[in-house]
């Protein structure tokens, strides 16, 4: 990567599959921006990089730190410091407080919460020293309440939010933009298209739409940033 490249806005997308992180990819690829990519699976990563020329794959399990730190190293040494960082990995383990597997929940915690503090605390240095940057965290309606059956997830994803709004008391006087996105209905990606085959278009909220909540984000000026933003389907009851 040539100094010249490297003029341009670097994002960081944690979470890349065939729904939000993958829309997430190309809306800021499409926005001039070079995007590393971070997910367990390559597949859906290799595609984008082939697909889009300023696309990086980095395999990774954002729950194991040593692993966070290479692929953090790495994105440095290729792409430079980022300019946004989208945390849209998660983990939704369902159950009653009776059947859920503490193994389990200990999972939805470190890859909601745990391992989104380990990647923060790699890029906030450079944003600090710049006086600028982004960190948005994806939610899910879980972030909001809990359900009977959410105890692993709601658990994980209630304390992700606490982890943004803390980050973005800490960061806010520092020029990082800190936000959520509340993504309260079910995504339009095919395993959700196949458990609600029955359901209209209009059921879904759409990737695309909710990448062009977060470019909206990035835009904001600093007199009237947002923190927490709901993404929901004009039909949701909520």
């Amino acid at each position: 990567m040539t100094d010249a490249a490297k003029q341009s806005p670097m994002c960081i997308v944690v979470g890349v599959g065939p729904g939000n992180g993958a829309a997430f990819v190309r809306r800021f690829a499409g926005e001039g921006y070079r995007v590393a990519m971070i997910a367990r699976s390559s597949e859906t990563m290799n595609a984008l990089a082939t697909e889009l020329s300023g696309a990086h794959a980095y395999q990774c399990d954002i729950s194991d730190t040593t692993q966070v730190a290479t692929a953090f190293a790495g994105i440095a040494s290729d792409l430079g410091p980022a300019d946004v960082l989208i945390w849209n990995a998660g983990k939704g383990v369902w159950g009653s407080p009776e059947d859920i597997h503490l193994a389990d929940f200990e999972m939805a915690w470190r890859t909601n919460t745990f391992g989104a503090l380990a990647a923060a605390k790699v890029v906030i240095p450079d944003m600090k020293a710049r006086g600028l940057g982004h960190i948005y965290f994806i939610g899910a309606t879980a972030s909001l309440r809990g359900g009977a059956n959410s105890v692993a997830f709601a658990s994980a994803k209630s304390a992700q939010k606490s982890l943004a709004q803390s980050l973005a008391r800490s960061l806010w006087p520092h020029g990082i933009h800190v936000a959520l996105v509340v993504v309260d209905g079910v995504v339009d990606e095919p395993l959700m298209r196949a458990r609600f085959a029955e359901k209209p278009d209009a059921f879904f909220v759409k990737p695309e739409d909710i990448a062009d909540t977060l470019v909206m984000l990035t835009r904001q000026r600093r007199s009237a940033w947002s923190f927490e933003l709901e993404a929901r389907p004009f039909g949701e009851i909520w």
